[in-house]
């Protein structure tokens, strides 16, 4: 197993992707500090506006939440992907542990936040703590160096993946208010298409783009949120034997740096134009605050550690040999860095626009605390341990 471990890590594309997703993660940091400062200046007002200005009919926020993300969800596809042929995914045995810790991270606390909210008004947000943002926790992994084993650094990796294909699910079976079947349908038949030019081996990229294309817009249409397409095109896209001339490397190759340093700031920059209450402290009472804020920074690494302890004790799966289970649950708090995905979340589950700037308040201040509980408790963890090929 660490054998395999290792060639994963060794993997160009893994590597790249570890390297862009922990750099953006510092980049995301500074275009939220940027956006609260400024939305709280005396320019706030200005700034708010200027995200909803008209294009083509709908606001320059509404085509980044729905055009640009569709771009991320293609490299998380993609990346997910690369995982199941390839990488951590492809062997049942070595990905039933992310699987199950993953499961347990939305599950958790899912479950926390509906506790405490059975109110129709805010029950929805139950997704919200669900999920896990790939750049901010590989980001604070990485500050620790060459400390992190090369088994953490894949474990997380896959967790965040597949915690991520759990939020698009949620989000295409529990935030579809009206389905238009006719537009879902042409959506469904634009894949087709695409994937029977997948199996007549047709490896230019391009049909595969317009056929995309197509696709968003019946997606749009459909009821369904348009960024799953994102995914879907992903499968369709030939893969082969992942080897770098394959277009589904080099558009994967192609879209690191574009998604990571610029749709997902753009993305920060938009959606995080928080105006701070003055009665935080009423904010903060809220059910649906408290139950984000437990779900992120308890639900998360309670619900990893503990559905990675029951896999593991019942022989499905086995913990590798450099990590331990203080380490599982000190990423477990990684795991509550919700941020990107809770975000876009929060904008499907509430259309109440108090509702969604407390939320986001709260999706913030829970991603920083379980960010900072993380580094510290992996800071303890891996303290006077040194992993030379790690880094």
């Amino acid at each position: 197993m660490r054998k395999r471990i290792k060639q994963i890590y060794k993997s160009d594309l893994f590597k790249e992707f570890f390297e862009n997703e922990k750099s953006s993660g510092l980049v995301l940091i500074g275009c939220t500090l940027i956006s609260l400062f400024l939305a709280n200046s005396l320019f706030g007002e200005q700034y708010h506006h200027a995200w909803l200005t008209p294009i083509g009919g709908q606001t320059l926020e509404y085509w980044i939440n729905d055009g640009l993300m569709t771009i991320f969800f293609l490299l998380i596809g993609l990346e997910l992907e690369r995982e199941i042929y390839i990488g951590e995914l492809s062997n049942i045995k070595d990905a039933l542990l992310p699987i199950f810790a993953a499961l347990g991270g939305m599950l958790v606390p899912a479950g926390l936040y509906l506790l405490l909210n059975q109110a129709d008004i805010t029950r929805s947000g139950a997704g919200i703590p669900m999920a896990t943002d790939i750049a901010f926790a590989l980001g604070v992994l990485s500050l620790l160096g060459n400390r992190v084993p090369l088994s953490l650094k894949v474990f997380l990796t896959a967790l965040a993946v597949i915690d991520d294909l759990g939020a698009i699910l949620v989000i295409a079976a529990f935030y579809t208010k009206t389905l238009f079947w006719i537009n879902l349908l042409s959506a469904l038949g634009v894949m087709l298409i695409l994937f029977v030019l997948n199996r007549m081996k047709v490896v230019k990229l391009y049909p595969y783009l317009i056929g995309g294309a197509i696709m968003w817009y019946f997606m749009l249409n459909s009821g369904i949120h348009a960024t799953i397409t994102g995914v879907l095109l992903a499968f369709v896209i030939p893969f082969e034997k992942g080897e770098k001339t394959s277009i589904s490397y080099q558009l994967q190759h192609f879209l690191h740096k574009p998604v990571g340093f610029f749709i997902l700031p753009l993305f920060a920059l938009a959606n995080t134009a928080i105006v701070l209450s003055s009665n935080i402290g009423e904010t903060l009472e809220q059910h649906y605050s408290i139950g984000i804020a437990l779900g992120l920074i308890l639900g998360k690494p309670i619900g990893i550690a503990l559905f990675s302890f029951l896999a593991v004790s019942v022989g499905l799966c086995k913990l590798p040999d450099d990590l331990n289970w203080k380490t599982i649950i000190s990423v477990g708090f990684l795991g509550g860095i919700g941020f990107t995905m809770s975000i876009f979340i929060t904008l499907l589950a509430f259309e109440d626009q108090e509702i969604i700037n407390n939320a986001k308040f709260i999706i913030l201040l829970s991603s920083l605390m379980a960010g900072i509980i993380g580094f510290l408790f992996l800071k303890q963890t891996l303290k006077g341990t040194k992993n030379e090929k790690a880094s």
